[in-house]
């Protein structure tokens, strides 16, 4: 006979409200742990109804039921409890069993509403005979039994996948550990390693890593320890093949003590319960730190030496703040800064941006090369982010090969204030999880989002992270050291443009007068979203970040030319085969904007291009993006010299701001930009980007920017080439010495036109 059973619910995770205090963190911030949904003390009901005879022995404990009524002075069902105080003996329970009647009716009325209001409750329990509050508890309890048996369905499909992953494991350990040289027949050397053995040793540890998250997800579940499965025993090389970087300028050691922890973000797991509640203090904390330190000025913040620029009082900074995360690590250095500005974007859509990772990783390509949500511990309420609260890991870049990313691992937190202005903090969470391969840490940064007229925003961008910088190439030391490489004018910069970009894709009053401005806003959406996967394809092609599938190849010839290869297989994004990329970063004695307005300039264009074979280059189409003419999405032909020659089509995206510029292209296909044009899905046309990045080198007055007459220029060139299109062929090393040779000819041509401009 099937039956419900009522047993004592375990303690249910706390809740995060808004609207009181954090419980025991004695903050005055409105994020707070919500109530229970019952008093303390009292049991929920969990129905364990099932076909089975293990329901013929379920009870139902009216514990609760029998409280409330002595609580409204109902006696109805208590033997003697004026005597409870006094009679030292154990009291029987009253237990009392639903009919079958009663569990197929609330059974049906479960499969339309899960999640009865009190005036459909009060209604089944009068059909039904039952109080209101037994069928409140029933439904709780069915709640509960549905989820357990989802969980314990999505255990299974994990355990299935982990069994197979680690028979994967053991295949590619038995391939590795079977490999021997082709000329002595021995075991493989080190120093001859093949790429396709390496990529094996790569896909093993990815293998690996997806082994042990998916052993800690399924040890959640069904309470056994996490499956450590040995490593592949074999001598880590003395150079930089398996770390995945090259030897740049030289500097020997950058690759082993830096670009070798790029494991570090992809190793850190959720936050467990215990940790709940300190991320929750924490988060508040630097809540109310972000506030101060954007509204704060002396003596907190001095102005700099020539007025424009705000300097943080580390020893002020200590003095009003001085719990945080704990003091500066030994080596580390203070990058603290601050900048406002107004954005053409509506404070809400800005605030939605920078909450879902995806659109903040997009918006800030240039400068995230990856991030992540590990765990959602708040969505926040009435429809928006209010009280939104999520850890995250991120890693940080620089569009050189020459700086190493930086990886962070922290909580953000997205609260609205009683004036309305809305503020976003991170904050790291490094004392978590402690790991001396850890290179950098977040005290509390973010921006207050102050809503204005007509669809603006008035946003305040505080930075302040503490850093081992000591793996930077000199070139860029002194560009990193002035704070600007990552700091908050660098971050607000971005956004200004970025803002000025969606904008300019939403458009509607396009002028049909101007020659070559595309109208069609279908194609303009389109064209626009080609482009900005271009972009973010170049950023992670060039920088030096752990996260893509890249390879650094040994032997050529050029320690300061990064090259790396990859296969492009079931990519509609990417044309199948072996692709090749090579990025070097040199200095310039010439302005940023006079290198920027060179290298977009399509008249200039085959002074540098050697892919264009001294054709004519005309721009057919473009698309303005800010009120910068530098910022554009142009269509570009290239009229072959020879005439035999088919003529070729370039996609080019250049943007500038204070901090950077871009120049970056691809050949794009006649007949796939034409469906583009007219509005087609960008997705599937077919894009190897390269380009150009042009960075200040720090020296010059007011920062560096990119002023018209300030200082040198760091300007980093990149290709992506297409040596085989059959993604199985073996890579020769006539390509690799191919694709430097081209990267090192247009280096030499970039120097002398711009020497001769300069003369």
């Amino acid at each position: 006979m099937t039956a419900g059973m009522m047993i004592p619910a375990r303690n249910m995770p706390s809740m995060i409200g808004i609207h009181g205090n954090v419980a025991g963190f004695g903050s005055s911030s409105e994020l707070a742990l919500g109530q229970p949904n019952m008093m303390e003390g009292q049991l929920h009901r969990l129905d364990m109804a099932q076909n089975t005879h293990e329901g013929d022995m379920a009870r139902i404990r009216d514990d609760e039921f029998d409280s409330t009524n002595t609580k409204s002075g109902g006696s109805e069902n208590q033997d003697g409890a004026s005597g409870d105080d006094q009679d030292p003996r154990p009291k029987k329970k009253r237990y009392h069993r639903h009919t079958q009647h009663q569990i197929q009716e609330m059974e049906s009325f479960f499969k339309e509403c899960p999640h009865p209001d009190d005036k459909q409750r009060k209604e089944l329990s009068r059909e039904l005979g039952l109080e209101p509050l037994q069928v409140k508890f029933w439904f709780q309890n069915k709640r509960t039994q549905m989820k357990t048996q989802h969980e314990r369905h999505e255990n299974t499909q994990l355990r299935n996948e982990n069994d197979k992953l680690r028979a994967d494991n053991m295949r590619y350990r038995e391939a590795l550990g079977n490999a021997s040289c082709p000329n002595c027949g021995g075991p493989t050397a080190i120093g001859e390693m093949s790429f396709d053995e390496h990529h094996l040793r790569l896909e093993n540890a990815r293998l690996r890593e997806e082994i042990d998250r998916i052993s800690a997800i399924a040890a959640k579940y069904v309470g056994k320890p996490v499956v450590n499965y040995p490593l592949i025993s074999a001598p880590i090389p003395p150079r930089p093949l398996d770390l995945g970087v090259g030897n740049f300028g030289g500097q020997p050691g950058i690759g082993g003590e830096i670009y070798g922890d790029g494991d570090l973000l992809r190793s850190i797991n959720a936050p467990t319960e215990a940790d709940k509640p300190m991320i929750i203090e924490l988060a508040v904390a630097a809540m109310e730190e972000l506030v101060r330190m954007a509204q704060m000025d002396e003596p907190l913040w001095m102005s700099s030496l020539d007025g424009t620029n705000s300097v943080l009082n580390e020893d002020e900074y200590v003095r009003i703040f001085p719990r945080g995360i704990g003091p500066k690590p030994t080596g580390f250095k203070c990058e603290a800064s601050r900048e406002s500005a107004v954005v053409i974007m509506n404070h809400i859509n800005l605030v939605e941006y920078l909450m879902d990772v995806n659109q903040w990783s997009t918006l800030f390509s240039g400068i995230v090369s990856r991030a992540l949500t590990l765990e959602v511990l708040s969505t926040g309420v009435a429809g928006n982010y209010n009280g939104a609260l999520q850890v995250m890991t991120a890693e940080f870049q620089l569009p050189t090969p020459l700086a190493p990313t930086r990886e962070s691992y922290f909580v953000r937190y997205c609260k609205q204030h009683a004036d309305g202005t809305w503020a976003v903090v991170d904050v790291s969470l490094d004392n978590l999880r402690p790991s001396p391969a850890a290179r950098c840490r977040r005290r509390p940064s973010g921006c207050l989002i102050q809503e204005m007229l007509n669809g603006y925003s008035k946003v305040t961008w505080v930075e302040h992270v503490e850093v081992d910088d000591r793996g930077v190439h000199n070139l860029y030391k002194q560009l990193v050291s002035s704070g600007h490489a990552f700091g908050a004018k660098r971050w607000l910069a971005t956004l200004d443009r970025q803002c000025e970009r969606l904008a300019s894709a939403m458009a509607t009053n396009i002028p049909a007068g101007d020659v070559g401005v595309i109208t069609n806003q279908e194609g303009r959406k389109s064209m626009m979203k080609l482009a900005e996967r271009m972009v973010i394809s170049f950023c992670a092609g060039v920088s030096a970040s752990t996260a893509h599938t890249w390879t650094t190849l040994s032997g050529t010839g050029a320690d300061d030319v990064r090259v790396m290869t990859r296969k492009s297989v079931d990519d509609p994004g990417r044309p199948p085969g072996i692709v090749l990329s090579a990025a070097t970063s040199f200095w310039l004695p010439v302005p940023p904007k006079r290198v920027f307005d060179f290298l977009r300039d399509e008249n200039t264009r085959n002074e540098w291009d050697i892919l264009s074979n001294g054709g004519v280059v005309q721009e057919m189409a473009h698309i303005a993006n800010g009120r910068d003419t530098g910022n554009c999405v142009s269509l570009l032909r290239v009229n072959s010299a020879n005439s035999s020659q088919s003529n070729m089509l370039i996609l080019q995206e250049s943007c500038t701001d204070q901090t950077a510029s871009f120049v970056i292209y691809a050949p794009v296909d006649i007949v796939a930009m034409n469906v583009v044009l007219n509005g087609g899905d960008p997705d599937y046309v077919a894009l190897l980007p390269s380009g150009f990045a042009v960075l200040p080198d720090g020296t010059a007055a007011h920062g560096g920017g990119m002023a018209e007459s300030a200082g040198g220029s760091l300007l980093t060139v990149a290709f992506q080439i297409l040596v085989d299109s059959v993604p199985t062929a073996k890579l020769s090393l006539g390509s690799v010495a191919t694709v430097n040779n081209l990267i090192a000819c247009t280096v030499e041509r970039i120097k002398a036109s711009l020497s001769c401009e300069s003369a």
